[in-house]
């Protein structure tokens, strides 16, 4: 079953034009076949008339001398066999073949007819003369008849070049069509490259410049479901940035009164561990509020990031420099390589939410002792960060699934599994992208943002 679109409409297309081709074709076969009959039909008539007209009387007697030009008048090179009969009275044969039938009508004017001789199909004139002699007069009839070679050959050269070109026509046609077809179909193309090739959370109509009349109902009802998915986006996103905001106020006083008890039952170790654990619990509930309140943030933001310049060496600066605490109590070797002048184009609160993520997980994951590095460098027409760290690494086959909210590939470090995801939406919403691939040696992890650079 077709289901093409475009063969379809070619299908549709050269129907008609096949018909019009196969009627166009019987057409013109019909007329190369009256052509060469009455060609035929003429030259068989003046052979007739010239036979006849040297049918004369000769001391009272008819005498039938054929010329050769009567004969001349067939010769090609299909070599037709032709034959003649000359009878008067009806029954008296002057010359010929006399096996050579005879019309079943008589008349008049000149009677053309079929026949066969010697199992051959024969087409045949009688025609037929009135002779006058001392007042009388007699009736001579002259039949000339030939077989059907050059006829067969006359209506092939009249007929199979119409053939040939007809059939170069329709070749021309479908071409034509075809390449009709591939241009105005590049619009619908285009539409569906444009729909296909959308990050999931670009929500924008499609635009409709430019479409033809046909597909802009097609276009405002797409734009019509992006409306109320984008409404109903919208909504979940302000749903879960105020519950997190909402959490936050009473996790902290929750914090904080954890630990004014734990400073008042310091005395009762049982219930002392207890209000640890609920303190613990307490600050990943927090986290996690912090986390989610900033993933609807990145998730929020516009696409493309607003056309802000933003140096990325001050935002890498500033988050080590709030990460320096957090390296020194596991004694991690926290470090830097900056270039210069390094900008990009975007948020500087989401930019550095994004390094600060990068840097927390590094840091989180990495054994006491190890080493953190970020670097940041100009690669072409683009910013690249690189956050490196001598720790664990990532296993090849967990690496597709770390920019998965909530996925967690070593469940002993304390974490909410957000972190990579948030890191992952901040870079796309910032037309970047981001990587994570074994360290050097295999040892380590390396985890690589690039953005476009800024553009003056």
């Amino acid at each position: 079953m077709m289901h093409s679109l475009r063969a379809r409409l070619l299908w549709w297309v050269l129907l008609p034009l096949a018909a019009f081709m196969v009627v166009a074709g019987v057409m013109a076969y019909d007329a190369a076949r009256q052509t060469a009959d009455l060609l035929q039909d003429n030259a068989l008539l003046a052979s007739a008339r010239t036979i006849g007209e040297d049918v004369e009387w000769s001391n009272g007697e008819l005498l039938a001398n054929v010329p050769p030009a009567a004969l001349e008048i067939f010769e090609s090179p299909y070599q037709d066999h032709v034959f003649y009969r000359i009878v008067a009275d009806g029954d008296r044969l002057l010359g010929g073949t006399p096996e050579l039938a005879l019309p079943s009508e008589h008349a008049a004017y000149p009677v053309f007819y079929d026949t066969t001789l010697d199992d051959q199909a024969i087409r045949a004139v009688a025609y037929q003369r009135q002779l006058y002699n001392a007042g009388e007069a007699l009736s001579v009839v002259v039949v000339v008849g030939k077989t059907q070679a050059s006829r067969a050959g006359m209506l092939a050269q009249l007929w199979h070049p119409q053939l040939i070109r007809q059939g170069l026509m329709l070749v021309l046609a479908v071409v034509l069509v075809l390449i009709g077809l591939t241009s105005e179909l590049r619009p619908l193309m285009k539409l569906k490259d444009d729909v296909a090739d959308r990050d999931p959370m670009q929500l924008e109509p499609v635009r409709v410049d430019h479409l033809p009349t046909e597909l802009r109902p097609i276009v405002d009802a797409i734009n019509q479901c992006i409306a109320r998915l984008k409404l109903h986006t919208s909504t979940q996103r302000q749903f879960i940035a105020d519950a997190a905001h909402q959490l936050r106020t009473p996790l902290t006083l929750l914090d904080t009164q954890v630990q004014c008890a734990r400073q008042c039952v310091a005395d009762e170790p049982a219930l002392s561990d207890a209000l640890t654990g609920i303190h613990r619990t307490s600050r990943k509930m927090t986290e996690i509020t912090n986390q989610l309140l900033l993933l609807a943030r990145a998730e929020s933001a516009p696409s493309p990031a607003p056309n802000v310049s933003v140096d990325m060496t001050q935002v890498v600066s500033s988050v080590l420099e709030e990460s320096l605490l957090a390296a020194q109590r596991r004694d991690i070797d926290l470090g830097a390589d900056l270039e210069g002048d390094l900008r990009v184009a975007g948020s500087e609160q989401l930019l550095t939410a994004l390094v600060s993520n990068l840097v927390d997980n590094a840091i989180r994951y990495t054994q006491a002792g190890g080493a953190v590095t970020a670097r940041c460098r100009l690669a072409g027409e683009e910013v690249v960060l690189e956050v490196v760290d001598n720790g664990p690494g990532i296993p090849a086959e967990m690496r597709a699934h770390v920019f998965e909210r909530f996925y967690r590939g070593m469940t002993d470090v304390e974490g909410t599994g957000l972190g990579l995801a948030i890191v992952q939406r901040i870079a796309q919403t910032h037309g970047g992208s981001v990587g994570v691939a074994p360290g050097k040696g295999r040892v380590g992890l390396v985890a690589t943002v690039r953005l476009p650079a800024w553009k003056d």
